[in-house]
């Protein structure tokens, strides 16, 4: 009987039989990981930071970065040199620039380089089909060559014979032909090992010289002397100068990836760079102006020398200008007149420098001038290289209104037909007499050029047939006090514009000159009717884009960041070539010590001996235009408006010569003469004329009677 409460008896594992359980297995629990040991862990950072202060150190080595330096020279230097060499024999360079042409959306770019590929590959074909050609017929021309040259020598060799008598003397040319090649064999033979083992040595100099110019080696490696920020505004400078700006659109289009689609890329020009770059969207050329120092501080020069602005033709681009460091702030060269030499008022005269560097030559036909600045920005220089320059001519009349008591024309007063300085009333009289006069004398040079046949404009040749035809100039400086004028203002305003708008083609050119640039001083639409325009330093882009036009400052070319003072005779300009620039005139001066002024003068003076005098300026009398009417009149009792403004240009061109029917209406509309129609058309009555003059004559009594009293 089996104890039930009897320990298991011990299984034999020979004989044990496995017991399978229905249970399911439980999952077996991963083991732990072994925590890393703290220590452990610090040994590899301790290890690390001194692996990277190794490397660091190493970096900072004067050594290593002298190693680095020069070896990057040589190899960026060969690279450079295989890519000119590559680009020079096939078309590598005119498919750049057609890819570059293309991202712009400039076809016409892109036709262009593709013609110059094509005769590129036709010009280097004939070379190589020339060269094979070469090859054929090289032994054939080496063998008639040597047989011709060993003829020749035989001959000279006979000659020598026959004269000396000596046989031997028939070699005696080609033994010297043979002794020279054997010297000349020998120098090569002494040169040639060397040679041969400097090449080497020379080709690694080039190439490390071009790898030092281009600057190929790493910014952390190149010397603390050319660590300067991007002197050169290449493509890449441009770009990060821009991006720094802190324009919100433009930042944004840098972080999605916005590729630059360079209409130009950064070339050499005259003493500076230019570069085109269509903007990306919701970034205006105005908003890259208004941040114009910024843009200057970034590519490491002064605002000055720094343009950024919106061609005419090309929405959306940036045509950005930068100077070399400092060329704008050197001194202009002499004026080239100044000791020698006559102009032609008919071919213009130099007056300054562009921004480039390049000569900027003033017309003086078929031109007037506009120029604004606030004192001390050097109008005067542009004004008076423009005057003497004018004076050079023998032919020229200038005629000056200083409507402020101004020295800076007194040297020049005897070359000048009259000076009137002074900014009482007596002096704006006898301005407005001056702009009255201009009137009837562009309409009587208009009616010459009609009757003589001709609707171009006056000649040289004309001119110096017809004293009265003579090319003239009137300067009207600070004026302001003219326009601004509270009786005569209106009237000078309307005159100015009449004149300006008129005296182009009749040889009559006009200086408009004032410190201020505002609506009150400036005619309306004048900076419109002028061709051309200077702004030298301006407070404001108001006062900017009343000189220069509207819109003018927003699109870059602006004078708003010249300081009086400082950049003197600097100026925005337009009407000078084909869009506006910055122009530097020349300074002719005349100062404590210096007088460069009065040897022109002279010469001037010396060169209109002989010289028919112009008529004197005519001199504007009180005009009676209600009695002038009457007279025109006579004993018609009513007459058509249009025969009344002949019948007045006909009795006096000078004084109603820019007469028109609003001027006529406003004459008669004072003189309470009204409207007066017959048939619908408008006539000017006889009798209302009579009772105006009438009345007014009364009124004069009356007045004269009080003034008595």
């Amino acid at each position: 009987m089996t104890d039930l409460h009897a320990p298991p008896a011990e299984a034999d594992p020979s004989t044990a039989v496995p017991v399978v359980l229905d249970k399911p297995e439980a999952p077996s629990t991963p083991a732990p990981k072994s925590t890393p040991d703290p220590a452990n862990r610090n040994r590899r950072r301790v290890r690390i930071d001194s692996l990277r202060r190794v490397f660091v150190d190493t970096r900072q080595s004067p050594t290593y970065k002298f190693t680095v330096r020069h070896g990057a020279y040589v190899f960026g230097g060969t690279r450079v040199l295989a890519r000119r060499t590559w680009e020079s024999r096939t078309t590598a360079m005119h498919q750049r620039m057609m890819r570059i042409a293309e991202a712009s959306g400039n076809e016409e770019i892109v036709r262009q380089w593709e013609q110059r590929a094509y005769a590129y590959r036709l010009a280097r074909h004939k070379r190589r089909m020339d060269l094979l050609q070469m090859a054929i017929n090289l032994p054939r021309a080496i063998f008639m060559a040597a047989a011709a040259g060993a003829g020749l020598l035989l001959m000279l060799g006979i000659l020598i014979a026959w004269n000396t008598g000596e046989v031997s003397d028939v070699l005696a040319p080609l033994n010297a032909v043979v002794q020279f090649v054997g010297w000349v064999t020998f120098l090569a033979s002494v040169i040639w090992d060397p040679l041969l083992y400097s090449m080497p040595l020379l080709a690694l100099a080039g190439v490390w010289a071009v790898g030092r110019n281009q600057r190929t080696a790493p910014t952390w490696a190149l010397p603390a002397e050319g660590d300067e920020r991007d002197v050169v505004p290449d493509e890449n400078a441009i770009l990060r100068a821009l991006g720094k700006l802190g324009i919100a659109p433009l930042n944004a289009a840098l972080k999605e990836g916005w590729k630059a689609r360079w209409v130009q890329p950064s070339t050499r020009s005259g003493n500076g760079w230019h570069a085109q770059l269509q903007l990306p969207e919701g970034v205006p050329v105005e908003m890259i102006a208004d941040k114009k120092s910024t843009l200057a501080h970034n590519l490491m020069r002064k605002a000055i020398e720094v343009w950024p602005t919106e061609p005419r033709d090309q929405a959306g681009v940036l045509d950005l200008w930068v100077a070399d460091p400092g060329v704008l702030t050197k001194p202009v060269p002499p004026w080239p007149l100044l000791t020698e030499g006559t102009t032609d008022f008919f071919r213009g005269v130099p007056v300054a420098l562009n921004a480039r560097g390049e000569q900027v030559i003033g017309r003086l036909m078929a031109a007037n001038y506009l120029i604004a600045g606030i004192m001390g920005s050097g109008k005067s220089s542009l004004v008076v290289a423009l005057l003497l320059g004018a004076m050079l001519d023998p032919l020229v009349e200038i005629d000056v209104h200083v409507l402020a008591y101004n020295s800076d024309y007194d040297p020049m007063r005897p070359r000048l037909r009259s000076l009137v300085k002074g900014d009482d009333d007596e002096h704006v009289v006898a301005a407005m007499d001056t702009l009255r006069a201009l009137a009837g004398e562009v309409s009587r040079r208009g009616q010459e050029l009609e009757r003589i046949g001709t609707d171009t404009k006056v000649t040289r040749e004309m001119a110096e047939r017809d004293p009265s035809m003579r090319p003239r100039i009137v300067v009207f400086d600070e004026v302001h006090e003219l326009f601004s004028h509270k009786e005569h203002g209106k009237e000078a305003k309307e005159l100015a514009l009449k004149v300006t708008k008129k005296a182009r083609k009749t040889a009559i050119m006009l200086l408009w000159i004032t410190p201020d640039a505002d609506a009150a001083s400036l005619p309306r639409g004048i900076a419109k009717t002028v061709s051309h325009k200077v702004a030298f330093a301006i407070n404001d882009h108001q006062g900017n884009d009343a000189i220069l036009g509207t819109g003018m400052h927003k699109l870059g070319y602006s004078a708003t960041t010249l300081v009086a003072g400082e950049d003197v005779g600097t100026a925005m300009a337009a009407g000078f070539g084909k869009t506006p620039g910055l122009i530097r005139s020349y300074f002719v001066r005349k100062e404590a010590g210096v007088d460069e002024i009065t040897p022109v003068v002279e010469r001037a003076v010396a060169l209109r001996d002989g010289v028919t005098p112009a008529p004197a300026a005519p001199t504007f009398e009180p005009v009676d235009h209600l009695a002038d009417i009457a007279a025109v009149l006579g004993h018609e009792p009513r007459m058509l408006t249009q025969d009344m403004l002949h019948g007045l240009k006909d009795r006096n061109p000078i004084a109603y010569g820019s007469w028109t029917f609003r001027d006529l209406k406003r004459v008669l509309d004072d003189a309470g003469h009204g409207d007066y129609k017959t048939g619908g058309k408008m006539h000017v009555s006889l009798d209302r004329i009579l009772e105006a003059i009438a009345g007014r004559d009364e009124d004069d009594d009356l007045d004269e009677g009080v003034d008595e009293e």
